[in-house]
This record gives C-alpha cells, sequence and structure tokens, in this order.
C-alpha cells in the first residue's frame, strides 16, 4: 500500500502537466546534440528535473516516455535507450528524496550517480544491440580503444565511464539551475518540491 501510495503522490496536476514540458526539452536538445555528434548525450535534462521535483516515479515515465517518443517520431535508434531513460529518472528522484538537490554539490553527487547507473545499464544495449559503435559521437571513443586491442565489452565501458559523468553531472547542474529559477510559490505546487527546497527556506 506504501508503494501504491508513493506513486500516486508523484503525480498531481502539475506533475501531468510538466512531463510533456520535459519530454520536449529532452528531445529537442537530445536530437541536436545527435546531429552535431557531440560526444556527450544532454537528452535527460526534463527527466532529471522531473525526477527531482515530482519524483522517482514521475521521473521514470518520463524519461521512458522521451525515448519512446523521439525514438517512434524522429530517430529510431534512440527507442532501444529506454530503459537507461528509466532509470536516470528513478535514481535522480531518489536523490532528490534524500536532499541531494538542495545544494550544488549535492547535484554534483547525483550527476555522478545517475552516470554510473546510465553507464551500466547502457552498456548492454551498446554492445548487444549496436557492437559498441552508436549514433552518439563518444563511439569514436570507444573505436580508439577498441583498435588498442580492448575488448568489446571493455572499451564500451570504459567509454561509458569516460563520457557519462560530465554527461549527467551537466544534465543535473542545468536542471538545477532551472529550479532555482523557480519561484517558491511556483515550486510548492509540485508534489516533491520540499526535497529541493534548501533547509533555511523550508523552516
Amino acid at each position: 500500500m506504501k508503494l501504491i501510495d508513493s506513486i500516486k503522490k508523484d503525480f498531481n496536476t502539475m506533475t501531468l502537466v510538466l512531463i510533456p514540458v520535459a519530454i520536449a526539452i529532452n528531445v529537442v536538445i537530445g536530437q541536436i546534440v545527435v546531429l552535431l555528434r557531440l560526444p556527450v548525450y544532454l537528452d535527460s535534462i526534463g527527466t532529471v528535473l522531473v525526477g527531482a521535483i515530482c519524483g522517482p516515479w514521475a521521473g521514470a515515465l518520463t524519461g521512458t516516455l522521451s525515448n519512446i517518443i523521439w525514438g517512434l517520431l524522429i530517430d529510431p535508434n534512440a527507442f532501444p535507450w529506454f530503459p537507461v531513460a528509466l532509470f536516470i529518472g528513478f535514481v535522480s528522484g531518489w536523490c532528490a528524496r534524500f536532499g541531494l538537490f538542495r545544494t550544488w554539490w549535492g547535484v554534483i553527487i547525483t550527476g555522478f550517480l545517475v552516470a554510473i547507473t546510465a553507464a551500466v545499464v547502457s552498456t548492454p544495449i551498446a554492445v548487444y544491440l549496436y557492437g559498441g559503435i552508436t549514433a552518439s559521437g563518444s563511439s569514436f571513443i570507444t573505436a580508439f580503444l577498441l583498435q588498442t586491442g580492448r575488448d568489446l565489452v571493455t572499451a564500451v565501458l570504459s567509454t561509458n565511464f569516460l563520457v557519462e559523468p560530465v554527461d549527467k553531472i551537466a544534465t543535473a547542474l542545468l536542471a538545477y539551475a532551472i529550479i532555482r529559477g523557480l519561484s517558491r510559490r511556483y515550486l510548492m505546487r509540485f508534489p516533491r518540491a520540499e526535497n529541493v527546497l534548501p533547509a533555511e527556506s523550508k523552516k
């Protein structure tokens, strides 16, 4: 029963309004990065934002829907990564619930924890579905490591551990900047606003 109540709390009217906006942020920025072949992703800013102020279940749903919609409407290569996006939203939400979105250094820790999760979850997809070389600009690192004699799994995992922390810490900081730009009155309309308010503000 507690699990059901926890899931229900994540979804109020403001959550349902924010999710489509967050999906649009993910898809637009993510697609620009893909077209520019940058060695980062930046396709989870909206997911982390929803996870922080609405909760882990809402974050997980946002990430999942982002990649499914992106994959069905624009780039089919985005679709298989929805499990990664799901975990990004889920972990971000739980990090916020543990108070890590109340300070900039906590946000950096959140980005690092999300990065580790994303690296582990994405590696099997990259290896078994794409043979290690994906549409991302980071694939040139994988290709280089393969040329140096690394096996495929090691090359992909090493690339992920190099790229993901930079990407996810930047993503978390951008989401944090958006939250800091919101007024306290507006922020309090979201179901998990207390997770991102500084301790002195909560008092």
